[in-house]
């Protein structure tokens, strides 16, 4: 039996999709108050606090003892991580700091100033060969930009010398220093003109620096993106410190930095690293100081360039030593002094900090409040951010005199006014409440009880916003375990990609074709522009064409058409079982991924689907309907929930 989801699954899919639907907009008229059972309580925990269970879970997570497995997940430290660490390992970017990776990944503001003379290249053959590629093209495309000539740079090799095959061949480190020799448009069509397969022979045994040289060469960003997207993915998947992954993605999504603007393509990767990952379960004031003064958010928001009306740097002056040793101020050269580039007072930051960070849209504050938090800011700027530079405070960007934020007077003292007013918000109650609001909609339902979200508040307040203490207050409610709760969640693309992953233990080998797939599903990893964020009520995702796309996914899986992933759909199936009828697969299919919780319109409708394309002999063993089930059920409404 051969899969052909547009034609023989047409049937399948729209009723299943038509019963999502349908599952998504139903609630309770009058909502249980009994809690679930201890069977169910497991796998609400799964379900709520990691990405998605995978087979063996809940029976783990039962011999253990629930509590055990949650106290565990709150302290990820004593988790070994080590074999995530392992499949990480290769990604050298994760490990580099923001000057590092400017340094090896060149901007074309890096390689101009390389042309000008500004800068020298690299000694390193490998960093060189990068610089090499890009400064060449950068040269052909000011030539030609000077003659008024539109032109591709050429893909096929000048040079009849270069055996492709033959090269490709090679042992790796030979392979490699044979591909330094070459020019940049050899090296550019010897990889253009080969098949994608022969690509990937060509990377195979190369150490990553090797890998990364070879792809920088044709675009030094893509390699720091890809790495940090694959990063995250990977950790999804395989972290045992599920909870501190879940955790992380609500953060940032929370203080989200939008991938595609200029320089964030490389802060992104410290700002998980150092801002977001580390204060995850930590205390919120923490966090939010630590989102201020990164770099990747200062740039995002602008706040870099954010200056105060009447600071020196507006007015073109600076403080200098006389002749008696007393400072004094002179008039500087606007343009000199760097004011093009910079716009005067930026609001960006003071609106979305008291917005989105902190008290909420509706937390109090008005338009004032919003500009003189955003004089407040002035002089939180970045040393060369197109650089890798680190955050700084410039004081002759700062605006002078007090403010006043929230009814409340703000004293002239540099950039202690700033830790001042984080510090306000951080104890705020407005800001207790958005954020319990919003954990509450993350791990309970899209509408969370009134009476969870004050109890979180109050533990918010009372603990000085120590983010484990009110997820554990969360996690100790009846609200929590109510059957109300329970599987009420919608999964955002993200959580359904990974989550059917985990289902089928499948082996990730290479992330990136999954994070097309998550573009096609509407969630480009890191790619939300506003400063808002992914939604996760299901309202942003439930629609015809979402959900259609999502069982094609989950068919294509299912089938091994996804690339970069290794999964034997049959090895579900255990070897006594592989040779069931379709009706008792079914059913083993239906325990082991949705672990029993299917209605009975989806079993029939799956049932009938088998009947169908069931051919007049009789089969068995056959690996193609159990891909056909496995798929089936992962894009089935049930499954769809979490």
């Amino acid at each position: 039996m051969t899969l052909r989801p547009r034609t023989l699954f047409l049937p399948a899919i729209v009723a299943v999709v038509c019963s999502v639907q349908l599952a998504a907009g139903k609630k309770p008229k009058n909502p249980p108050a009994a809690s679930i059972d201890q069977h169910a309580q497991v796998l609400h925990a799964l379900n709520r606090l990691t990405f998605g269970s995978r087979s063996g879970d809940v029976e783990r997570v039962s011999a253990m003892g629930l509590q055990n497995w949650i106290d565990q997940q709150l302290h990820p430290e004593k988790i070994d991580d080590r074999a995530l660490e392992a499949r990480l390992a290769p990604f050298r970017t994760l490990r580099m700091d923001n000057r590092e990776l400017f340094d090896n990944f060149p901007t074309q503001e890096l390689i101009k100033e390389v042309a000008e003379g500004k800068l020298s290249m690299p000694s390193d053959p490998m960093q060189r060969a990068i610089y090499r590629a890009q400064l060449e093209r950068y040269e052909k495309k000011k030539e030609k930009k000077d003659n008024g000539v539109v032109e591709k740079i050429s893909t096929q090799s000048p040079d009849s010398d270069v055996d492709r095959e033959e090269l490709l061949d090679l042992p790796p480190h030979q392979r490699m220093r044979e591909f330094l020799k070459l020019s940049p448009d050899q090296q550019r069509a010897l990889l253009a003109s080969a098949k994608s397969e022969r690509v990937e022979e060509f990377l195979q045994g190369l150490d990553p620096k090797q890998r990364e040289t070879v792809m920088g060469i044709e675009n030094p960003q893509q390699v720091v993106r890809s790495e940090l997207i694959q990063a995250k993915l990977l950790r999804s998947i395989y972290s045992e410190r599920q909870l501190e992954e879940v955790m992380t993605d609500f953060w940032l999504n929370h203080f989200n930095v939008f991938i595609g603007k200029g320089a964030d393509r490389y802060l992104l990767a410290s700002y998980e690293r150092d801002v977001i990952r580390p204060h995850a379960l930590g205390k919120f004031e923490d966090l939010l100081v630590a989102t201020a003064r990164s770099p990747a958010m200062l740039f995002y928001l602008d706040n870099w360039m954010s200056v105060g009306p009447d600071s020196d740097f507006a007015n073109g002056t600076r403080e200098r030593l006389g002749r008696r040793g007393r400072l004094k101020r002179v008039r500087v050269n606007p343009a000199k002094a760097g004011k093009d580039k910079h716009q005067g007072l930026n609001e960006n930051y003071g609106r979305e900090l008291m917005e989105l960070h902190t008290l909420g849209v509706n937390g109090g504050y008005t338009q004032k409040d919003v500009t003189e938090v955003a004089r407040v800011f002035t002089g939180w700027t970045l040393k060369k951010p197109r650089e890798g530079g680190d955050f700084t405070f410039d004081a002759r960007m700062h605006e002078p005199g007090d403010k006043k934020v929230l009814g409340r007077r703000v004293k002239e003292n540099g950039e202690k006014e700033g830790l001042g007013v984080l510090h306000l918000l951080a104890r705020h109650p407005s800001t207790a409440k958005f954020i319990s609001t919003k954990l509450a909609m993350r791990f309970v339902s899209d509408d969370p009880p009134p009476a969870l979200v004050q109890r979180m508040s109050e533990t918010f307040l009372k603990k000085k916003g120590d983010i484990r203490e009110v997820l554990q207050t969360m996690l100790e409610s009846p609200e929590f375990w109510s059957a109300e709760a329970y599987r009420a969640k919608v999964k955002t693309p993200l959580e359904f990609v990974v989550s059917s992953l985990r289902a089928c233990g499948a082996d990730v080998t290479d992330a990136a074709p999954l994070a097309r797939q998550l573009q096609n599903l509407g969630m480009p990893l890191y790619g939300m522009q506003p400063p808002t964020g992914y939604s996760t009520k299901a309202d942003a995702w439930v629609n015809s064409a979402a959900l259609l796309g999502r069982m094609n996914f989950a068919l294509s899986l299912s089938a091994g058409k996804v690339k970069g992933v290794q999964m034997e759909a049959a090895n579900i199936l255990s070897n006594n079982q592989a040779s069931l009828n379709p009706q008792d697969s079914l059913a083993i299919l239906e325990n082991k991924l949705l672990l029993g919780n299917i209605s009975q319109q989806t079993h029939e409708t799956i049932l009938a689907q088998l009947q169908n394309t069931k051919p007049r002999k009789a089969r068995t063993g056959n690996h193609d309907e159990v891909r056909m089930i496995q798929g089936l059920l992962l894009g089935s409404p049930e499954f769809q929930r979490r």
